[in-house]
């Protein structure tokens, strides 16, 4: 008799929709012989890998205190719905990936209603809210951890249901194109600096954020004129947003920028491989960029409102992943009112540098090289099925 599993996933946010889609075809690609019922909350990775979505997380991804109030009325029909068809459907597992706010909340009710928990991707109690791991201790079953300081972490601090996969962007963050055929697609001089920018995939970093970035291209484009500058979109982001920010542009700006500017989508790994410099959201994107070598300036900015709410949270020395993987500041951070045009363009331009642009690569590729040697996703789908 063909055995079967349901299991529940709840992804909220674009990087934990794609780690989810690999840990599902990684599941059935570990257990070939069992049947999968997969359901819950994701977006448009995860659908395309089985998942019956319960909600479409698409257009909920948001930041800051303020924007969470406003959307309360959201999340809580939202989370009701999750609910009952976690425990209606009698999961027999729910597999929680990041998106902390809502999803350790979630732990919490599901765990009550008899349903084991397993949290994918841990939040970042180790940089903020350390008093949310008494919710990981009563509540969470299994925690896999991608980043290799995390299993100690929480040792030292009580819990030890964690297990270390690596991370499941190594080995699967590459260029699909070589920087010749890349740029030959997209009018680009390979023989010209190249720097990309990413604005994040939630609309408020991109509108808060882009501006910054293109005022600094701007200025580097007065200093630097064959420089050429790439808008590397998420997927979930619209070109309108690019052309909003774009409206925010002095004229002289803007001219200066003209024929310089280019969007890229769904290409963002090609984009930054053919790059010399980035500009990165803080965020996943900085681990992408790492493991890629570009290297970056990692930048931040939210309202002044969020920023006083939470930076007296917050315990890191670095904000930047690839920072704290590192243990030093292989990327300058400018975060919230550090990030001005005229600093940004400063970091970038002293990127382009030949002998500092080889220093930085090496720096990133000994952080990458602690993140493992692949096969994070098969390793968290083997520790999933031995739960089970």
């Amino acid at each position: 008799m063909t055995r079967k599993y349901r299991i529940f996933i709840c992804a909220g946010e674009p990087s934990g929709d794609n780690h989810g889609a690999k840990l599902v075809n990684a599941l059935r690609e570990a257990a070939p012989e069992v049947e999968l019922d997969v359901f819950g909350a994701g977006g448009p990775k995860l659908r395309e890998a089985g998942l019956d979505a319960v909600v479409r997380t698409d257009d909920i991804a948001i930041v800051g205190l303020p924007e969470i109030a406003r959307a309360l009325p959201m999340f809580i029909r939202v989370f009701g719905k999750l609910k009952r068809a976690a425990v209606q459907r009698k999961a027999d597992l729910a597999v929680l990936i990041d998106y902390p706010d809502f999803n350790l909340r979630l732990a919490r009710s599901l765990k009550k209603n008899g349903i084991s928990v397993v949290y994918y991707i841990s939040p970042q109690l180790w940089a903020w809210r350390k008093y949310r791991i008494s919710t990981i201790r009563k509540y969470v079953d299994l925690l896999i951890s991608i980043l290799p300081f995390e299993k100690n972490w929480y040792a030292e601090n009580g819990y030890s249901r964690v297990e270390y996969v690596g991370s499941p962007l190594v080995r699967e963050i590459h260029a699909a194109k070589a920087k010749a055929k890349f740029c030959e697609i997209h009018g680009l001089d390979q023989f010209k600096p190249i720097i990309s920018m990413l604005p994040g995939s939630r609309h408020r970093e991109l509108e808060r954020i882009l501006p910054e970035m293109l005022r600094a291209a701007a200025i580097i484009s007065a200093k630097k004129p064959e420089t050429q500058f790439l808008v590397a979109l998420a997927a979930n982001r619209r070109v309108e947003e690019i052309e909003r920010a774009t409206a925010h542009l002095s004229s002289s700006e803007q001219l200066g920028l003209k024929g310089k500017l280019f969007r890229i989508e769904d290409a963002t790994y090609d984009a930054l491989a053919a790059s010399d410099a980035a500009a990165v959201t803080s965020g996943t994107a900085t681990l992408e960029t790492g493991i890629i070598g570009t290297p970056m300036v990692i930048v931040y900015k939210t309202s002044k409102i969020n920023y006083s709410l939470l930076r007296p949270l917050i315990d890191v020395t670095h904000f930047g992943l690839i920072n704290l993987i590192a243990g030093e500041r292989v990327g300058k951070e400018l975060i919230q009112n550090d990030l001005t045009p005229e600093g940004l363009a400063t970091e970038l331009l002293r990127l382009l540098d030949p002998t500092e642009n080889n220093r930085v690569r090496k720096s990133l590729k000994e952080a990458a090289d602690k993140l493992g040697s692949g096969g994070a996703s098969r390793r968290a789908a083997e520790a999933i099925l031995r739960l089970l």
